[in-house]
């Protein structure tokens, strides 16, 4: 049995957190249900489900208690409301608290290595042999993403072609995620249907394939020759 939504968690609708997190948790589980269904992935895909949803949604209860704590009216209560109404003109305070109630802080736990690993692949502004694009653009069919965005033509998906969408682009911009700020920028990066990212590249395709088998199913055979 697979809970998404309010199916899953319902608490005080302070701040609209609860829409976030059911369409967060559709998302997530729906490309995995697909793969699975369709035969693509095995049926252990979906207890990434939980594995990576459970904890941004318990998160986000304690969040909204302590929210709805804060709007009590008594003495002690609006004294801690003065302190964190304080923090809260900060820069850092304010950021953090900024991305735990949009939900664009969230980090999924896919391993060591670029801060951009397993968070939400920004919406950056492309040149490709296409033209201009936004990344969103490129993610509408829900397929999975690989974008390359060193020496056209370094990066070999063969065995995942008809799977994952190979994208040669351009970025000139710094890279600034939520919260974290300006990060150094990668080579490569594959992002899942959901929006978030699975490996990061470094100049090299280390790990790449292990990153493609653990989210879009085993390699296809090579054609015969």
């Amino acid at each position: 049995m697979l809970l998404a939504g309010d199916a899953a968690h319902v608490h005080y609708p302070v701040g609209g957190q609860g829409l976030s997190l059911g369409v967060q948790d559709a998302v997530n589980l729906g490309w995995k249900l697909g793969q699975v269904v369709d035969g693509t992935s095995p049926e252990s895909l979906l207890d990434t489900y939980h594995a990576e949803r459970h904890p941004v949604a318990a998160r986000a209860l304690k969040h909204t208690v302590a929210l709805a704590a804060l709007q009590r009216r008594d003495e002690r209560i609006q004294a801690l409301v003065d302190v964190v109404s304080a923090l809260a003109t900060m820069d850092e305070p304010r950021k953090r608290l900024a991305g735990i109630s949009s939900g664009l802080d969230i980090h999924y736990d896919l391993g060591d290595g670029h801060p951009l690993l397993g968070r939400r692949m920004p919406d950056l502004d492309l040149i490709t042999a296409e033209g201009p694009l936004r990344v969103f653009e490129l993610m509408h069919d829900a397929r999975p993403l690989l974008l390359n965005l060193g020496q056209p033509g370094d990066l070999d998906i063969t065995p995942w072609a008809d799977r994952v969408q190979p994208i040669d682009a351009s970025y000139e911009e710094e890279w600034e995620l939520p919260v974290l700020g300006v990060v150094g920028a990668p080579t490569a990066v594959l992002v899942r249907p959901d929006g978030y990212v699975a490996w990061v590249g470094a100049g090299t395709q280390f790990g790449l394939s292990e990153a493609l088998a653990t989210w879009f199913g085993s390699p296809a055979a090579a054609p015969a020759e």
